[in-house]
């Protein structure tokens, strides 16, 4: 308890805690306003995997760009350019749907472009934590955060299906443009007291790539990790995201039902983060795998459930036991990585944690294009990824020891 009292009284953790929560709100915000107009406006699964797909790829291609431009540069200001342009591209897609103009190659370019700018804010975020608070501190920092950006994931569905459910798309557009240029707002760099960079190597940005990737390979615990938050974006939370909004109108359901079980996850990682914020894991590895192989058993139930009340705690369990899984490692890397290589440990983490999810999105509405039932599968996901985690839990003791020493 009085570790968090230290943190709120910390100035600069205080406006990126507060920064991140608005975007996060923003962020999903426009997520299920395009999901929902994917699939009732462009009318397919294959129109919604496109436009998911072309947010997300660019992030795959520039996340390890994005943490050499954080080890490079105040994190503050990119947190800040990458969250005022977003911005101006929500206000963007907004006029267009006002318009009646807008359609998917308008979203996938400037989803693309959206998702480029994710790769940059990302890692500077994850890496300024450790700049600003004490290293006991990291895991209740990162705790935080988390758990006011679930609160985000959850007001944002909240905000979007009902604005969308009495005013339209354009109108959820337009809000979640609103809330993206105010968590700018909260980043904007003269806020803050950030130390110039001291990074004293200087060479080549394919040399600096290169670096990143080697100190991570070298890393048997980081590789084990990487793993980990892999299985679980590509085999559960990656075939999830795409099957809710399918599943909803399949099933007869509205935005608001869309909003109660995006609102169900989010509750779910909430609940979860708020443990984390309050008790020190100690065995961090093993807390992560179990967390892992929690969550995949949850996504087997989820494939065999046709009522949505049933599919919205279900929701709730799986965004519960996914955070268990990432914020243990997370901050063990943060604790364990050379500061000056940071940027660029935290893209690949970033990477490995966002950049499946193109993947699965790709992958399974392929199968649904073919006429394959989307429940079955998510169960052939999770079944696949639940033989990945157990052959984990048995052959990564390293990383399943790996625990905090008092």
């Amino acid at each position: 308890m009085d570790t968090q009292k230290t943190l709120f009284k910390n100035r600069q953790f205080l406006l990126i805690f507060i920064g991140g929560f608005l975007a996060l709100i923003g962020f999903s915000s426009f997520f299920t306003t395009t999901t929902w107009f994917a699939i009732t406006e462009l009318g397919s699964a294959s129109s919604l995997g496109i436009v998911l797909v072309s947010i997300t790829v660019p992030r795959i291609l520039m996340m390890a760009f994005g943490g050499i431009i954080a080890d490079k540069f105040k994190k503050t200001s990119i947190m800040f350019t990458t969250s005022f342009i977003q911005g101006c591209i929500l206000v963007l897609i907004f006029v267009l749907s006002y318009t009646s103009s807008l359609s998917i190659s308008h979203l996938v370019v400037l989803g693309m472009i959206f998702g480029t700018l994710d790769a940059f804010s990302g890692p500077a975020g994850a890496s300024l934590i450790p700049k600003i608070v004490n290293k006991n501190q990291i895991q209740q920092a990162n705790a935080m955060v988390q758990g006011m950006g679930q609160i985000g994931f959850v007001v944002g569905p909240i905000i979007s299906g009902s604005v969308m459910e009495y005013f339209g798309v354009s109108a959820g557009y337009l809000v979640a443009a609103m809330i993206v240029l105010l968590s700018a707002f909260m980043m904007f760099p003269p806020f803050f007291k950030e130390a110039a960079v001291v990074n004293t190597v200087k060479q080549t940005p394919f040399h600096d790539l290169k670096e990143g990737f080697s100190y991570v390979k070298a890393s048997k615990f980081l590789l084990t990790g990487i793993l980990i938050l892999v299985t679980l974006n590509f085999f559960a939370f990656g075939a999830i995201t795409i099957a809710i909004p399918i599943l909803v109108e399949a099933y007869g359901g509205t935005p608001i039902n869309l909003s109660f079980i995006e609102v169900g996850m989010g509750l779910g990682m909430l609940t979860s983060t708020a443990v984390l914020g309050f008790v020190n894991i100690r065995r961090r590895g093993l807390t992560s795998i179990t967390g892992l192989i929690a969550t995949l058993v949850i996504c087997v139930g989820f494939s065999q459930v046709p009522n949505l009340f049933v599919l919205t705690i279900l929701a709730f369990m799986i965004g519960f036991t996914m955070t268990f899984v990432a914020i243990p490692f997370f901050t063990s890397a943060q604790e364990t990585t050379d500061p000056r290589i940071m940027g660029r440990v935290m893209s690949v983490i970033f990477l490995a944690m966002n950049g499946f999810d193109p993947l699965a999105y790709a992958g399974v509405t392929l199968l649904v294009t073919r006429g394959l039932d989307i429940q079955n599968i998510v169960l052939c996901f999770s079944l696949i990824g639940l033989m990945i985690a157990l052959l984990i839990l048995w052959r990564g003791r390293s990383y399943r020891e790996d625990k905090v020493t008092i």
